[in-house]
């Protein structure tokens, strides 16, 4: 589809959020022995963050409820450079720390709302499509971004990083003020019944499903540095590579997503989920040659994000009559995803299992989001058959 400007400004402001939320990811050694901390005390700077997220989504979105869709955007982005411009100047593993979660109070919000405001310039059945567009941002990441930063990290420092990252955040700044129109928001617009959505059943199905899905990923790829390092014997330069084409398969995935999920959210689902079981345990037998990660790694991106555009179009779906806190929320489920597998992946670590058993143990995590998605088609179609109850 032809990106429009609104789409383009929200895709640069996920592409800076994308390259700070996944940049540590590649730094991980880097920060830990500047730092003087080990692997799974820097990863936990993942689960932090991640932690943030889920905290700021409903508290941002709830306290500027009120507030034209642009300005709360371009604030939500002003507070993401500050956090950089934190974690740039932060001068030990605390500081650093605390600079992390003030960067992550404005993720969930602005994927939250601007995936709305994403699907409200487009006609309704290419809405998929158009949130998948401002997700290309996170991918585009991935892609130039967070390799870029993991070779600056190498040979500059990862203070560097996080300072160019704030300055990404500006440039957001600006093109949000240029391209969106004010957006105030409609009188209709009832918190109460925005934090009713949340209580119902098929909305919080959708969010575990997130938050499932999302575990499958990051419990591998908070640790993929260390992982390529030790067990396929990788240099720096073929970590970043591996870096570009994780990233390139997250772009490929986001596009296929959001295609497939325009025709059957459930199919798309179901294919990606179990495509990324089957990937993670080739992956665990495969990453002790550099040949076969290549596309392993790739293909792996591809179903990690093929996921990623049906599961926020189902909340939206799920909850349409208030889609804005449940969007964010799906935004925090997504990072509460993000903080249980790095946490996953680090316990499997810290108890000595290796780099092996951390992949398979995304695949465990990838195979419980796949049951619940099956049994929760079972339900809906027993549901569908049952009979309607006669009046009395």
């Amino acid at each position: 589809m032809t990106i429009n400007p609104p789409l383009l400004a929200l895709a640069i402001g996920a592409f800076g959020i994308g390259v700070t939320e996944f940049a540590p990811m590649g730094m991980l050694p880097t920060i830990a022995a500047d730092l003087g901390v080990s692997i799974p005390a820097a990863g936990l700077l993942v689960s932090a963050y991640a932690v943030g997220v889920l905290v700021g989504a409903p508290l941002m979105t709830l306290l500027f409820a009120r507030t034209p869709r642009r300005a709360l955007l371009i604030g939500l982005m002003g507070v993401f450079t500050l956090g950089n411009l934190l974690s740039g100047l932060a001068g030990g593993y605390g500081t650093l720390l605390a600079a992390r979660v003030v960067t992550s109070f404005n993720h969930g919000a602005f994927f939250g709302i601007g995936a709305v405001v994403a699907a409200g310039v487009v006609p309704p059945q290419r809405r998929a499509s158009a949130v998948a567009a401002m997700f290309s941002g996170l991918t585009l990441a991935t892609i130039g971004g967070v390799p870029l930063a993991a070779w600056i990290g190498e040979t500059m420092g990862w203070r560097i990083v996080f300072l160019g990252i704030a300055a990404i955040g500006g440039t957001a700044m600006l093109a949000l003020r240029l391209s969106l129109p004010p957006l105030p928001v409609e009188a209709g617009s009832d918190m109460r019944a925005e934090l009713r959505a949340l209580r119902q059943g098929p909305v919080l199905a959708a969010l575990l499903l997130t938050v499932l899905g999302a575990s499958a990923m990051f419990t591998v790829f908070t640790y993929i540095a260390p992982i390529l390092r030790v067990e396929t014997g990788a240099g720096s330069a073929f970590v970043t590579a591996m870096l570009v084409v994780y990233g390139l398969g997250l772009a490929v995935g986001n596009w296929l997503g959001g295609r497939l999920a325009d025709r059957s959210l459930d199919r798309t689902l179901l294919g990606s989920l179990a495509g990324l079981i089957v990937l993670l345990v080739l992956f665990a037998a495969g990453m002790h040659s550099a040949w076969a990660s290549v596309p392993l790694i790739f293909l792996w991106g591809v179903a990690s994000f093929a996921i990623v555009p049906p599961l926020q179009m189902q909340v939206v779906r799920a909850a349409a009559k208030a889609p804005n806190l449940a969007s964010a929320m799906n935004i925090g489920a997504f990072n509460l995803g993000n903080a249980i597998g790095a946490a996953l992946g680090g316990a499997v670590i810290d108890a000595g299992l290796g780099f092996p058993a951390v992949s398979l143990a995304g695949a465990a995590a990838a195979g419980t989001a796949l049951a619940l998605l099956l049994a929760l088609r079972h339900g809906r179609r027993r549901g569908d058959r049952e009979p309607a109850v006669a009046p009395v």
